[in-house]
């Protein structure tokens, strides 16, 4: 479909060159391949071993400029907190009946699911179905908490989740090309902000060992670690 598009813009980019993270944004929103408001994404190779338990990166961080994206907010929870969920904004709110929807009828119309620790054990159920979609409520990204209203909030304000892949690497959407270099910018710096402070105790050497950005449809623009590294570490 964009193939002599994806050429042309690849031909714009030096794969030899690492470059700044100002400067890979600015050719990342001018490289611009699709019709549609295309996400930009960050991709940063980590010096860990995902395989230790205490290498295992992950956290989640509210982007200052938000994603771009309407986030469909599921909410599992008893009694008053049923409320407080439907008072913050949550799309979906309910208990087990909707636990049972997912486990019947495979029901999915929702994209992160925040629920309160007293129906986690019920939660469990449709954990193999939640789990490898990425669904699952987790206390690490702040999904699995009492202060149901707070946590609707943060998601709806635009907080994103990461998590290092098997291969180290860690991939996250930092928001549209339509935001322009500025807020994408700000939005990458918070969240590799996060990742240095979510460095393990045991990592050794160099922690970032590569960054690279680029929209859904377009070129990858690698970018020198320590040139896009604001945080010690």
């Amino acid at each position: 479909m964009a193939g002599k598009k994806y050429r042309e813009a690849a031909k714009r980019v030096d794969q030899a060159r690492r470059y700044s993270l100002e400067e890979a944004m600015t050719l990342v929103v001018a490289n611009k391949v699709a019709k549609f408001d295309e996400t930009a994404a960050i991709a940063v190779r980590l010096n860990v071993d995902p395989r230790q338990a205490d290498q295992n990166v992950r956290g989640a961080v509210v982007l200052p400029n938000g994603t771009g994206k309407t986030i469909r907010v599921l909410v599992l929870a008893k009694g008053e907190k049923e409320r407080e969920a439907r008072d913050a904004g949550a799309d979906f709110v309910g208990g087990e009946d909707l636990i049972k929807r997912i486990q019947e009828e495979n029901w999915l119309d929702f994209d992160r699911v925040i629920a309160t620790p007293d129906i986690m054990g019920a939660v469990g159920r449709i954990g193999k179905i939640l789990g490898p979609r990425g669904l699952m409520p987790n206390p690490r990204v702040g999904t699995v908490t009492f202060d149901v209203a707070k946590a609707v909030a943060e998601v709806k304000a635009g907080k994103v989740d990461y998590r290092v892949d098997k291969a180290g690497v860690v991939h996250a959407p930092i928001g549209k090309l339509s935001f322009g270099e500025g807020k994408l910018i700000e939005n990458a710096h918070a969240l590799l902000d996060a990742i240095v402070r979510a460095k393990p105790a045991s990592a050794k050497g160099n922690y970032i060992k590569s960054v690279a950005v680029a929209a859904t449809m377009g070129p990858g623009v690698r970018i020198d670690p320590s040139a896009a590294v604001r945080t010690a570490g």
